[in-house]
């Protein structure tokens, strides 16, 4: 199955999962740096000799000892606050704008492990809030970008940040530490509290998590493309691994996933991980096939055929 064709066969109940590729196709690579990025930050908290990240440390680590080279008197969040101030000028491109407007059009979620707002700026998107959880702008999981309010996570289009947004710097997750904060904070509403855990088996609207892009991870199918999904990506493949074992207690909310990929990446330990927990394989031939206008044009122009 080509990714095109899983767009319009599936349409009515998808959520996209976006990673940093998207920032890296086409003319975006030139603006939208994630290695100029790193480099930067590197050479200057490092010195010139660490532009790259040296074999044998993971990427997460490597934004820890980043942190650490910080000035003793500068605060915590200044690591996130040079993230976001580098992030400043990133733009939207057409990549940015076909999948957006494809989302938009077919009123499905988004979750984005980026923190910048190229998604959001796309399509014109304002911050929105949902439920009556208490605020921390370390943990702004019930914020989303969008045309308008939402009744429910799933219910409709939105973007949500899985690793913290620009909007909050604080919200930033970065090193293996930052991880870490994040699934001790997920683990305690999937696991713990009673009937308003995850697996108390309730109403899935009414576990803690419910108002969170959290819900739209654990409850609905997820095309998953843009997304290295490394080793390093500890967070979120530790919540597959929880989603596959949420679905093993409670079959009868399985939904399917899939993982958009090229050929070089056919017979990787990743794909293996990725298949024995439930999440299937769509290969493509290059990354034309993925961010290209054709790939997601189609459902839009019969989109606003109906509508006329």
């Amino acid at each position: 199955m080509t990714l095109r064709t899983l767009l319009q066969r599936r349409h009515a109940d998808l959520a996209l999962v976006i990673g940093n590729g998207i920032n890296r196709y086409g003319p975006a690579g030139a603006t939208n740096s994630w290695n100029d990025l790193i480099r930067t930050l590197a050479q200057k908290r490092l010195g010139p000799a660490h532009s790259q990240i040296p074999a044998g440390i993971s990427l997460t680590e490597f934004y820890d000892l980043l942190d650490l080279a910080r000035p003793g008197r500068a605060p915590a969040a200044s690591l996130q606050q040079a993230f976001c101030d580098l992030m400043e000028q990133w733009q939207s491109h057409d990549q940015h704008r076909h999948a957006m407007r494809w989302a938009l059009a077919a009123q499905v979620p988004v979750l984005t492990t980026n923190f910048e707002a190229t998604l959001a700026d796309a399509v014109g998107s304002s911050l929105y809030r949902l439920g009556d959880l208490p605020f921390t702008d370390f943990y702004p999981w019930d914020c989303y970008y969008g045309l308008s309010a939402l009744s429910d996570p799933g219910s409709g289009f939105g973007i949500w940040h899985v690793n913290g947004m620009h909007r909050y710097r604080r919200s930033i997750r970065l090193g293996l530490t930052h991880y870490m904060g994040s699934v001790a904070r997920a683990r305690a509403w999937i696991h713990e509290g009673g009937a308003a855990r995850l697996y108390g088996g309730r109403d899935q609207r009414a576990w803690r998590g419910a108002t969170t892009w959290l819900q739209i991870l654990f409850h609905k199918p997820l095309l998953i493309f843009g997304l290295g999904l490394e080793e390093s990506e500890v967070f979120l493949r530790w919540l597959l691994i929880e989603r596959a074992r949420y679905f093993r207690k409670f079959p009868d909310r399985r939904k399917r996933a899939w993982y958009v990929h090229t050929r070089k990446e056919r017979g990787s330990g990743k794909l293996f991980f990725l298949n024995a927990i439930g999440i299937e394989s769509v290969e493509v031939p290059d990354f034309d096939a993925i961010y290209g206008a054709s790939t997601w044009a189609p459902r839009l122009a019969r989109r606003r055929q109906n509508s006329k």
